[in-house]
Parts: C-alpha cells; sequence; structure tokens
C-alpha cells in the first residue's frame, strides 16, 4: 500500500505575491536546474516549496506561548523572536519547575521577561497556558510522546501551531496527529513540525532538482545518522519512577520513540519527501550492546521497500569511538545525488561526473562556505511566521506524520524481528507508555526487547 501524500497540506496561495510586496525575499542561490530532455521545468512555486526569505514581513503581533522548557524548547523560543519583527514569548510551560526556571533566565539574557503569572508548571501546564488567551502561536517541545495531546488541545484553541518532531512515538499517536490535522486544515491554522530540512536551502533546492528529473526515476536511496552516544542522566537518590524517566526521557522508548524516530527520522523524511510516498514493508534489526540507561537499542539497519523496485537501506548507530556519519544518497536511472548538512549536495553521474553543486555563498576570498545562508532552524520560523502573516497556509503534519510512523515501522521490525508493512502499522493498537501521569513510581517494566520473541 503506497503513500503519496507526503506534500499534501502544503498551500502557498498569496505567498510569492505578499513576500515581495514585503520586499522579504532572500536570494535563491541553486544553480540552474538541470534539464531532463524535452520537459518543461518546474518552478518552486509548482513545487509547493517555501519562498526562502531571509525575515518575515512585518505585521499583526504575535505573542507565542512555550510548552516544554528545555534545551529545544528554549532554542525554538529564540529561533522564533529570530524569525522577524513583532513577536514575543509571553508564556512558559513546562513539568519541572527548575527547568522552566532556566529557560525563562536564557530567556531574560535576550531581554525578554515572561510575567510569573505566565509560568505554569505540572502536566496540565499546556492547558492552562492554552486557557490563559494571551497566546497566538504555541511551540510544542516536550518529549515527543505528549505531542499528539498537546497538539490536539492546541487546535481546538485554534492556535498555530510549531512542534518539534518526532511528532508521535506509537501508531495510536499518529492517527491522532492526522485527525487534528485535518481540523487544523479546516481553521486555517499554520502547522510546521521540527523536519527542519524542508525549510533548508540546498535541500530545497536538491529537491528541485529530483522532482525536475535530474536523476531520472527515483530507484534506490540510503539514509543514515551514526554518531557517539548522545547524552543520559543517572538516576539520582529520591527521584520516582516518572520524575527519572522524563529528564532522562531521550533514553527510553515511551518518551522518545527510540533514535530509530527522535533523531533518525531526519534522513527518513528526507526520502520519502523526495520519493514522495511512504514505505510498503519494513524489515531489519538492531541491538543494544552499550547503553548505560533507559530501555532503547544502541543501532539499527532497516530495509524499507517502497515498491516497483525502489528501496532504501536505512541504519542509524548512538556508540562511542566508532565511524561517523549523517546524510542521504538517492539514486535514479540517470544518476545519483549525495546529500548531507555537512559536504555540499552534488548530482553526480554513473561515472562520477558532477553534474550539478549547490551553489553556496562565498567568504571574503570568494570560497564556497558550504553553508546555508539562513539556518533552518530559523528559516522554519521564518516560513511559519510569512504564512500566518499573509494569509497564505502551510502545514507538514501530515508528511511529518508519515515520516514518524516510518521510523516506528522500522523501529517495530527492529524490535521483533519481524516484517512489519505500513497497513498494520495504520491498523495498530500499540500505545507506549502509562495511561495516567503524575510525578510518582509506575507500575509499569521497560524491558529491552529481544527480536524473535516480541509479538
Amino acid at each position: 500500500m503506497e503513500n503519496n501524500s507526503n506534500n499534501k497540506g502544503v498551500s502557498r496561495r498569496g505567498f510569492l505575491s505578499s513576500a515581495v510586496k514585503a520586499g522579504t525575499v532572500g536570494a535563491l542561490a541553486t544553480g540552474t536546474i538541470l534539464s531532463a530532455c524535452g520537459e518543461s521545468q518546474k518552478s518552486y512555486e509548482e513545487l509547493g516549496l517555501p519562498e526562502l526569505l531571509d525575515k518575515a514581513p512585518d505585521g499583526k503581533k504575535l505573542k507565542a506561548g512555550l510548552v516544554g522548557c528545555g534545551n529545544r524548547g528554549t532554542g525554538a523560543a529564540l529561533n522564533f523572536l529570530a524569525a522577524g519583527n513583532g513577536l514575543e514569548i509571553v508564556a512558559l510551560a513546562d513539568v519541572f519547575q527548575d527547568q522552566l526556571n532556566d529557560c525563562k533566565a536564557k530567556l531574560g539574557e535576550k531581554g525578554v521577561e515572561v510575567s510569573d503569572d505566565k509560568c505554569f508548571i505540572g502536566f496540565d501546564a499546556y492547558q492552562q497556558l492554552l486557557d490563559s488567551g494571551d497566546v497566538d502561536v504555541v511551540l510544542l517541545a516536550t518529549p515527543p510522546h505528549f505531542r499528539p495531546q498537546h497538539f490536539e488541545a492546541s487546535v481546538k484553541a485554534k492556535k498555530h501551531v510549531f512542534m518539534e518532531k518526532p511528532i508521535a512515538v506509537d501508531p495510536v499517536g499518529i492517527r491522532k496527529i492526522l485527525a487534528v490535522t485535518k481540523k487544523a486544515e479546516a481553521f486555517g491554522l499554520n502547522v510546521i513540525c521540527g523536519t527542519q530540512r524542508r525549510h533548508q536551502r540546498d535541500y530545497i533546492a536538491s529537491y528541485a532538482q529530483v522532482a525536475n528529473g535530474a536523476i531520472g526515476e527515483i530507484r534506490g536511496a540510503k539514509a543514515y545518522w551514526n554518531q557517539a552516544h548522545v547524552w543520559y542522566k543517572e538516576r539520582q537518590e529520591g527521584q520516582t519512577d516518572m520524575e527519572y524517566m522524563i529528564r532522562n526521557w531521550n533514553n527510553f522508548s515511551w518518551l522518545s520513540g527510540d533514535h530509530i524516530v527522535e533523531q533518525h527520522v531526519h534522513n527518513i523524511d528526507v526520502i520519502n519527501w523526495f520519493a514522495q510516498k511512504s514505505p510498503q514493508f519494513a524489515v531489519g534489526y538492531g541491538s543494544r550492546q552499550r547503553r548505560k540507561t533507559g530501555d532503547q537499542y544502541d543501532n539499527f539497519s532497516i530495509d524499507f521497500t517502497y515498491g516497483n523496485g525502489f528501496s532504501m537501506h536505512s541504519m542509524c548507530r548512538q556508540i562511542d569511538n566508532c565511524a561517523n556519519g549523517i546524510g542521504e544518497v538517492i539514486v535514479g536511472t540517470k544518476g545519483m545525488i549525495m546529500l548531507s548538512d555537512i559536504n555540499p549536495h552534488r548530482i553526480y553521474d554513473f561515472k562520477g561526473k558532477v553534474l550539478w553543486e549547490y551553489d553556496y555563498p562565498k567568504n571574503s576570498k570568494g570560497e564556497s562556505t558550504g553553508k546555508v545562508k539562513l539556518t533552518p532552524y530559523i528559516q522554519e520560523h521564518v516560513d511559519w511566521v510569512t504564512a500566518i502573516r499573509t494569509g497564505s497556509y502551510i502545514s507538514d503534519a501530515e508528511a511529518c506524520a508519515h515520516s514518524t510512523l516510518t521510523g516506528i515501522m522500522g523501529r517495530t521490525a527492529a524490535y521483533t524481528g519481524k516484517k512489519i508493512t505500513w497497513e498494520e502499522m495504520m491498523k495498530s493498537d500499540m500505545r507506549l507508555g502509562p495511561k495516567e501521569y503524575n510525578l510518582g513510581d509506575i507500575d509499569m517494566k521497560f524491558e529491552v526487547p529481544v527480536p524473535g520473541t516480541a509479538v
């Protein structure tokens, strides 16, 4: 069962004309689109791609509430503030007082003061923030497990939403995201997720090349994120089960989805985006050898089959002192494209000749910087604010849901050792984590999965 809706929900009605009138269109240094013989080339607008403004146009003041005040949440707040003029952070919500205080202090260093009566603590803090009546938009950056619940409440309150990836950790959460996305679209609420490569200038230019036939029909791909072990926290004396797990959320599957979902979703999303479909099934494996806390795997190796002879090998690893690399390779009938945050984006023919390379900004010596003009962490907020202020509509929630579910499908294949289909995932009643939330102990076991034994 193929899914071809990865670009649905992204509309740019009035986006270009409004941006031009505002005088905020940035340079689109993309290199010439390779000509596919006899075929007309589609523009960025025709491909549904964002305009890549350097700064959102001025307009209505937008007051934001931040739900989840950890490092990523604080970073998202600062990215939002950097996207244009007239943007404010006016409310904060978190489960832990110390995290909220730390975020508030960091915002204060930037001249942003949030009053104490707009700071909310507890598992219902997100709802208190939404009920405060002072926010136009919300930034959702708690551990991913809570994203579907928070997204649903935000849309019910008719707020525009930025939500970090991944946007769920299980199929039940994904189905809620998809249902709420339809409601958001009906309300005209703009929704941007943290899959920021869809807002990264070299990735967008590369997508335009592939969409216009530069490498022919896609036949295969690989996606990889291999790095050292990320942060973890040992349990402190006196911590309850829930407090410890939330503070160490990146190492528990029910909170993060495991790193194939929480981190590798970026690379998976690129393949789904370029292919404009989701895979039909997954087979693969993984293992746990070095991790010190939590219940997750250290590595995954998954084959995703998309149909019509197209498959993608996905690998991700978080182990110290190993060879590292992050990126994607897509192979077509005419050539291949190599994508990365570190190396230049290039298209090669099958003899190794470079056919196209993204034109990165130059330094004072006229040398390529190898970096895009505006960090995608800010660019995604520029695109979001621009859509809100110009009356355009933008949403990548459905696409992010499909990419997140792709990662969940791969995780399930590794955990069980079985072939897992897209249809099974869409119908699955799998739900991770406790049914009720409080900061006490939890009567649940979080054991490391053993392939060949799990159902």
